[in-house]
């Protein structure tokens, strides 16, 4: 029986670590591609991320079997998956444009007042209400960002604009899901949604890359005869964004619902402190005290959640 707890102990930890990883990694080296390496096409990337998610997706469920495979059962849900996968690719996009302008650590930051817009959404939409105490651990949230900008070095506009476009449409997303997909008979769990949603969402990218992101296929090809580790990159990268959400489908399972939280909240942390490591970006005393008070509203906020269910 030891052992047998030992092993499921070991399992866990490489699944967080595995998530962890993966989660970072892909949020680095989406920095490194737009910021660094001077790739200045945040549309086609995601639709890079889109296509490795679609094959990815359908590679696990279809053939290896990781999760039954759960099949749409009409136009409507159909409809409804397609109006997700709008509001995914618009939050990936602009968290993508976002990394062109503005640090990592400064990204995490306005990242984590996602429970400020997803308390708001589910007010304007459902006229959900949540206890008053709930609503007054989001003031450190929002209270905490504003103090980080002001004291963010590289503080940009438009990046920032993109950041909290990003943020609060990752947050209608949670909304809309918990809406739209709410009948027993629609259901989906983030594994199907994401089979379903990736390659709608390539629909949707392909063509607004080729709109707005001119001849980028051809750029990409041009890059890759003077460096071809740009290809590898891409497809690194791409491979990794389904990780992230192969790794969060595992943990989610693996791990309590708490457990998530803590685990959650921290990752941003960590993703701050590898980011500065790594880009050596500016930081000021001011910047990381706002960022810990975000991270202390956002662990506040929770608490105030389980408290009131």
């Amino acid at each position: 029986m030891s052992a047998m707890k030992s092993s499921g102990r070991f399992f866990t930890i490489g699944l967080v670590t595995a998530w962890y990883s993966s989660n970072i990694g892909v949020l680095l080296l989406n920095k490194y591609l737009l910021s660094n390496y001077g790739f200045k096409y945040p549309i086609f990337l995601t639709m890079c991320h889109m296509t490795a998610c679609s094959l990815l997706s359908y590679i696990a469920i279809a053939w290896m079997k990781m999760v039954p495979m759960q099949t749409i059962r009409s136009r409507v849900q159909f409809m409804k998956i397609s109006a997700l996968s709008l509001i995914f690719c618009a939050s990936v996009v602009s968290g993508n444009i976002s990394l062109k302008y503005l640090p990592v650590s400064f990204n995490q930051a306005i990242g984590a007042t996602t429970p400020f817009f997803t308390a708001v959404f589910a007010y304007l939409i459902t006229f959900k209400r949540e206890a008053w105490l709930t609503y007054f651990t989001l003031v450190p949230v929002v209270t905490g960002v504003v103090i980080a900008s002001g004291g963010e070095p590289s503080f940009h506009l438009f990046g920032f604009i993109m950041c909290v476009g990003a943020t609060a449409a990752r947050a209608l997303k949670s909304v809309v899901q918990g809406i739209l997909l709410s009948s027993e008979g629609e259901k989906l769990n983030s594994m199907n949604l994401l089979l379903y949603m990736a390659p709608i969402a390539v629909v949707l990218l392909l063509p607004a890359t080729l709109f707005m992101e001119e001849n980028v296929v051809g750029i990409t090809l041009a890059l890759a005869r003077d460096d071809i580790r740009i290809i590898w990159l891409l497809l690194f990268n791409s491979a990794l964004a389904y990780f992230v959400n192969l790794t969060n489908f595992l943990v989610t399972k693996h791990t309590s619902a708490l457990t998530l939280q803590v685990l959650g909240n921290a990752k941003g942390a960590v993703a701050v402190v590898i980011s500065i490591l790594i880009f050596r970006n500016p930081v000021s005393v001011t910047g990381m005290l706002g960022y810990s008070l975000t991270v202390l509203g956002v662990i506040l906020y929770s608490e105030a959640k389980k408290r009131s269910k």
